[in-house]
């Protein structure tokens, strides 16, 4: 398939810039993908999505300070998003600067953009590929670091600073495993009401860690679609997840994705009969159209950037068409987009599951 097949035009002012003042105040359509029905709703409203024998799969990463802002010890500006936490005093790292830092170089850390350098500094030991491996001086954790002067990693298409309230909103409700340097965004509409709500109605519930990475907003640089390279996250599958999806089988219910990055970490895991095994390390799976779906059978999930790796995901799953259908009505609907936007509930085209 070609990238452009993926392309759609949406209007600057759709693009969400603050979250709503209540979490579950979003907006929600709803796609049958055996259909191509559509319906909106609000995201309160998704419990009437649905069904008794259902099981919830959310992702639990927690979303890191992960930008820092400094200088070079030759007085350069850089710009630092941190990757990935490899040890209490080491990371890799994205730096932008005018000129690369040398290795055994120090960058000395401001509190924000523009400011003096304050107390804070971390060394430059080498590079793994377009990463740079930065370690804090010894004796200090790398997470005290982020906690005092880091600020949350908000996407690009958010032109704006990041605030206090982007310290909570711009994380789900759930978040408890820390990693991430992106929200898993369909996750940020529930509120702890919402989950309450679910969980009298018998409504199961289970948790996936993927540590959501900054390649998550990578664009996709090839024509043909099936020629990309996924960035890989690392991804945790456990034994009580597993025996969630097996005794969701047995009762006859549906898997239901809360969000991309827990579809990912569901179809990472699959091994065979809509069952998982637990899984430890990097995930890299790119799905798009023509991949067949093992385990999820349903899905919460934002909407996605034109031409992203994610647009094709939920097009794999829905169909193309229909996807883009809906998109076309969320543009003339006035629904809000991407991280701080509104939701859509999707159900597979019947042909985008395997076996089942």
């Amino acid at each position: 398939m070609k990238l452009s097949d993926f392309h759609y035009q949406l209007p600057t002012e759709l693009i969400a810039q603050q979250p709503l003042a209540e979490r579950d105040a979003s907006r929600l359509l709803c796609l049958d993908g055996a259909s191509g029905a559509l319906r909106h709703r609000l995201f309160s409203d998704l419990a009437s999505c649905l069904h008794d024998d259902d099981l919830l799969v959310f992702n639990n990463t927690r979303v890191i300070p992960a930008r820092l802002w400094g200088q070079k010890e030759t007085g350069g500006r850089v710009e630092i998003l941190i990757e990935r936490l490899t040890g209490s005093g080491q990371a890799l790292a994205h730096v932008r600067s005018s000129k690369s830092p040398r290795p055994g170089s120090w960058l000395l850390l401001s509190a924000r953009e523009g400011g003096e350098p304050g107390p804070w500094r971390l060394q430059v030991t080498g590079r793994e590929g377009a990463l740079f491996v930065l370690r804090a001086p010894e004796a200090v954790a790398l997470a005290d670091i982020l906690a005092a002067i880091g600020h949350m990693p908000l996407p690009p298409y958010i032109q704006r600073e990041d605030e206090a309230l982007d310290q909570t909103r711009y994380q789900t409700v759930f978040a408890r495993r820390e990693g991430a340097v992106a929200a898993p965004t369909a996750g940020l509409h529930f509120t702890q009401a919402m989950l309450a709500q679910l969980d009298e109605r018998g409504i199961q519930r289970a948790e996936v860690t993927l540590h959501v990475g900054a390649g998550t907003f990578t664009p996709v640089r090839v024509d043909e679609i099936e020629q990309h390279r996924m960035h890989s996250e690392y991804l945790e599958v456990d034994d009580a997840l597993c025996a969630a999806v097996a005794a969701t089988r047995e009762r006859g219910g549906r898997v239901v994705a809360v969000g991309t990055t827990a579809v990912r970490s569901l179809e990472s895991a699959a091994c065979g009969a809509g069952l998982v095994s637990p899984q430890r390390g990097d995930t890299s799976i790119f799905i798009y159209p023509g991949y067949r779906f093992r385990v999820v059978d349903a899905m919460v999930t934002n909407f996605h950037l034109p031409e992203s790796t994610l647009l094709m995901l939920v097009s794999a799953f829905a169909g193309r068409e229909a996807i883009m259908q809906a998109y076309r009505e969320a543009i003339v609907e006035r629904y809000r987009f991407f991280s701080y936007g509104d939701a859509m509930f999707i159900t597979p085209e019947p042909s985008a599951l395997e076996g089942r």
